[in-house]
């Protein structure tokens, strides 16, 4: 299996976590993609550019694209000594309140940085 992580190469938290995630021996096949200025790429794979600044996004090799917690308790669920931990975060109301933590961080971010962009309607 094989699984492709979209993350923001332009935010630096997100650089620091790649850092300490980017070599652990995962159980599948991990691709790490940058997504900075690569809209085109994203929206061939369905993945709206600015979604996938305010939420983690993987796409599995049948198809699959997983966001925010289910995101990440997929990449735990496939690294020895953490598969534990995946599978707590996913959990019904741990994985809302993750979720909601994690998206108000992010917006508050993507504010400060001047790459929120408001979507209407």
């Amino acid at each position: 299996m094989k699984a492709t992580v979209f993350y923001d190469g332009a935010c630096p938290v997100c650089l620091r976590a790649l850092a300490r995630w980017r070599d652990k021996p995962y159980t599948c096949e991990v691709e790490w993609f940058d997504i900075t200025g690569q809209q085109e790429v994203l929206l061939a794979q369905g993945i709206s550019p600015q979604k996938a600044l305010e939420k983690l996004h993987i796409l599995c090799d049948d198809g699959t694209v997983l966001t925010s917690m289910n995101s990440y308790g997929f990449l735990l669920r496939h690294l020895p000594h953490w598969r534990w931990l995946g599978e707590i975060i996913i959990l019904p109301g741990i994985r809302q309140c993750l979720t909601w933590s994690y998206d108000a961080i992010t917006l508050r971010r993507l504010k400060r940085e001047g790459r929120y962009c408001e979507r209407k309607g």
